[in-house]
């Protein structure tokens, strides 16, 4: 079913509440694949996705969690049965932005009562209230806004806000939305970390050294260079192929850790990988 896209936790929250059998998440995608980014390049995982994000980045790889979002409600009792029923060990829960529903908490506890080792994938407006063993971090650097020229929607860019799916409008809250240094201070401080960046070039690193440098100010935690990613942008090979060298150039240079992007090298823009 169709998820609206004007995330609303108390729909969320009214919509689970009304199943007698426990709380539920509007899930896009499950499935098993190798984890493609971060730290944990390689590893097989078990994805699972869900739809409906406070964010609205023109380039978003997962259109249908944010800009269209779709998927369908499933209990955290049939995911925890879905991902018991696969091999990995692994276990990535991500969207959109997993955060906003309250039911991902009641997952990520779960999930560690069973032993698996759990990635939230994230981009650091929220602070989760739950065990997770690594939280990776993808800040929103202001080449992330949409703007007339760079609205997935098609639109002039100018929403009145009655839909919201659509740019204009959604620029100006994402603008205000996509930072939150201190949530990215305490995520630091109470959690393993990885902070990843989503680089369109060389024009991104001012911004990136400065939110690193606000970000370490304020946390009480060590950041090092180690856990600070930097990420071609692109979502085709042939994408990745214009962006990588440069961004693996950057990394040389700055002293931070480049990541790849593994599942689109393997498998292009195909889904559920």
């Amino acid at each position: 079913m169709p998820v609206t896209s004007e995330v609303d936790e108390s729909v969320f929250a009214a919509e689970s509440a009304e199943r007698a059998d426990g709380p539920a998440l509007p899930i896009n995608e499950l499935f098993t694949s190798l984890q493609g980014e971060g730290t944990l390049a390689g590893v097989p995982s078990t994805f699972v996705r869900t739809s409906g994000c406070n964010l609205r980045c023109w380039f978003c790889d997962s259109y249908h969690t944010s800009w269209e979002p779709t998927g369908a409600w499933r209990t955290v009792e049939a995911i925890l049965s879905a991902v018991e029923s696969r091999d990995a060990d692994h276990v990535v829960l991500t969207g959109g932005e997993p955060l906003i529903h309250d039911a991902s908490l009641d997952l990520l506890r779960r999930l560690a009562d069973r032993g698996y080792h759990t990635t939230v994938e994230t981009n650091g407006t929220v602070v989760p209230d739950a065990p997770v063993d690594l939280v990776s971090v993808s800040p929103k650097l202001a080449s992330s806004t949409p703007t007339p020229e760079r609205d997935p929607t098609g639109g002039d860019g100018d929403s009145d806000g009655d839909d919201p799916g659509t740019g204009g409008d959604w620029a100006d809250r994402h603008e205000a939305r996509r930072i939150d240094r201190d949530v990215l201070a305490t995520l630091a401080d109470d959690f393993d970390c990885q902070f990843k960046f989503v680089v369109t070039g060389e024009a991104d690193m001012p911004e990136i050294e400065s939110l690193v440098a606000d970000v370490r100010d304020r946390a009480e935690t060590t950041i090092p260079d180690e856990a600070i990613l930097l990420m071609p942008e692109g979502q085709t090979r042939e994408q990745l192929a214009e962006t990588r060298n440069a961004v693996a150039e950057l990394a040389l240079d700055h002293g931070y850790r480049y990541t790849p992007r593994l599942h689109v090298d393997l498998w292009n823009d195909a889904p559920e990988t």
